[in-house]
């Protein structure tokens, strides 16, 4: 048997091109080192805050995000993602630019999980800022006509200071449950013909098991979107 080399890694299936924060991540969250049972390399691209990506939506930040994607391609992970749902704006750049399967944002799952429920049935989007959120982003994803419906956590207080202006790097996790579930509450009741929901923002992620037994839907986030992918780029099971 002989092993290809080339790499400076082996065996981490996926890598991640990470944001420039330092709020926790806490268990489930995709920069948790213990959320996975595969490795995982985080490439972190120095500058690259949540602000400059979601809310300036700044263009600038192309050029590194590829470059981060080419050296994680260097690196032997077999496919990438990143570590805010935002990043599909860059999804068919980021693509283009490397060899390995691309998968940028929770949100590219959209399609799928329309055509897995009932036309009579929508999909609840959780986002970190539904006003930032573009029709380009969508497109990105290959979001279309799906039947979906945008809720945004920008209005919460915690989430606003912490996850998306940077200005404490403390979370209470039961205030950021409450505004979660406040949110999520909210989109559901006004949309009781609701049939899944997926979580743009990976900072919700520690709460899906949550969401899922508190609404008895199905809960689709880019950890479930991760878990698959890696499964058929390092695949061992039949």
């Amino acid at each position: 048997m002989i092993l290809q080399g080339g790499y400076n890694n082996h065996g981490a299936p996926i890598g991640v091109i990470s944001l420039d924060s330092f709020f926790p991540k806490p268990e489930g969250h995709i920069r948790y080192a213990g959320t996975f049972d595969f490795p995982v390399i985080y490439k972190i691209v120095k500058g690259a805050t949540v602000e400059r990506l979601i809310r300036e939506c700044d263009p600038k930040l192309l050029e590194p995000f590829t470059q981060a994607a080419r050296e994680l391609e260097a690196d032997g992970v077999k496919a990438i993602t990143g570590s805010c749902g935002f990043l599909a704006l860059h999804q068919r750049q980021i693509a283009q630019a490397v060899n390995v399967p691309v998968f940028m944002s929770s949100l590219i799952q959209i399609p799928l999980v329309a055509q897995m429920l009932s036309p009579r049935r929508k999909i609840a989007v959780i986002v970190a800022n539904s006003d930032a959120l573009t029709p380009d982003h969508l497109q990105g994803a290959g979001i279309t006509d799906q039947p979906i419906v945008i809720a945004g956590m920008q209005d919460q207080p915690q989430f606003s200071e912490v996850i998306l202006r940077g200005r404490s790097n403390d979370l209470d996790m039961q205030i950021f449950s409450d505004e979660l579930f406040s949110v999520a509450e909210r989109v559901l009741s006004e949309n009781p013909d609701t049939g899944a929901i997926v979580l743009e923002c990976t900072d919700l992620s520690h709460f899906a098991p949550k969401l899922y037994e508190r609404f008895n839907i199905p809960v689709f986030d880019l950890n479930s979107l991760m878990r698959m992918v890696a499964a058929t780029v390092q695949r061992t099971r039949a």
